[in-house]
């Protein structure tokens, strides 16, 4: 008896559960583009979708100074409508620097306290202390 009461109690909440899905409609692709990899490692793709969503990237493969090692060069972007209406956009590139993001919407460092600026100022007109020894990679 206690197995019946289970088992029809998990249909239940399964058939309650079913009720309350909505399915929602597809957003078409309206435009897609793919370009790569190709032989030189190199590639470009691009999309759109129906509500708006772009997004766009290109990549390059450059030898790095160790002659066994080469480095990806990637620059792209990608634009949507926030759910409050606002537009976001960020164009980036990423690199040996790293992965470097710009939009309006990414919050920025404070400025540098006058004294901190001064000081680095003063920092950079001094000369460079040559590395110990004992820290060079052979």
């Amino acid at each position: 008896m206690k197995l019946t009461i289970a088992v029809v109690s998990c249909m239940l909440v399964g058939l309650v559960s079913c009720q309350q899905f909505q399915p929602t409609t597809p957003i078409p692709i309206v435009r897609y583009e793919n370009d790569g990899v190709n032989f030189d490692g190199s590639y470009k793709w691009a999309y759109e979708t129906g509500n708006g969503i772009q997004a766009q990237e290109s990549g390059s493969v450059q030898p790095a100074q160790n002659p066994n090692e080469s480095v990806l060069n990637v620059e792209g972007g990608y634009s949507y409508t926030a759910p409050d209406g606002t537009p976001i956009s960020v164009k980036y590139v990423a690199g040996p620097q790293g992965f470097v993001p710009v939009g309006d919407h990414l919050p920025t460092p404070p400025p540098l306290p006058p004294a901190i600026a001064k000081l680095l100022q003063f920092l950079a007109t001094q000369p460079s202390t040559p590395e110990p020894a004992y820290n060079k990679i052979k």
